[in-house]
């Protein structure tokens, strides 16, 4: 696709771009609530601070990406390059990410081998692998696609990061697939969701 600016960082690898929502092929990033050690055994929101790194290396200017895949949420897996660097590379070497090695086909290792040996940032410290991670979160906090009891309202996260409404009826109800394990839930009435933070979808 042609090199735009991205107009929302999600996290540590994931942003929008041009209205689609992209994922870096090849990384994986801690998520936003995670929690890591640092060297002295402090805990620190990793999540937040490699998505302020990747923020730091776009720096506001046009990102260039060549599709690879689409993922099971729809968003574009894309190698992406900033004024000539790769970012998924960039963010591994730096220690900010780990190489995703069941999509990477070894692409990254020596940027991890460089990290991990230096013991950059994450490797500095103590974490649990993004990937564990996640899975330990679905298994703590399933994320039912019934609703629970009455509350039939879906708050969901779109490819530009606004959190949007659906209503049973609406255009995208049917499609919309709440993630809780990413802060997306059920509401059981319009107030609740707009007191929440969200907004109604206008179709």
């Amino acid at each position: 696709m042609a090199a735009s600016p991205a107009t929302h960082i999600i996290d540590g690898d994931t942003f929008t771009l041009g209205g689609e929502r992209v994922r870096l092929s090849g990384i994986d990033a801690p998520e936003g609530l995670q929690i890591c050690q640092d060297a002295a055994g402090r805990g620190f929101r990793c999540g937040d601070v490699a998505r302020e790194r990747l923020i730091a290396l776009i720096g506001g200017r046009s990102v260039d990406c060549r599709l690879k895949d689409r993922d099971g949420y729809g968003r574009m897996v894309a190698q992406c390059n900033v004024a000539g660097h790769d970012l998924g590379e960039a963010m591994i070497r730096e220690g900010w990410a780990v190489e995703y090695r069941q999509f990477s086909r070894g692409a990254y290792a020596a940027a991890e081998r460089q990290a991990r040996s230096g013991k950059r940032r994450l490797w500095g410290g103590t974490f649990e692998p993004p990937d564990h991670w996640r899975a330990d979160a679905r298994a703590e906090r399933p994320a039912p696609q019934s609703p629970p009891g009455s509350c039939m309202l879906k708050g969901n996260t779109n490819a530009k990061g606004r959190k949007i409404f659906h209503t049973p009826g609406q255009r995208d109800y049917g499609v919309t697939v709440i993630d809780t394990a990413h802060g997306e839930r059920w509401f059981c009435s319009a107030a609740e969701a707009i007191a929440a933070g969200w907004t109604p979808a206008a179709r």
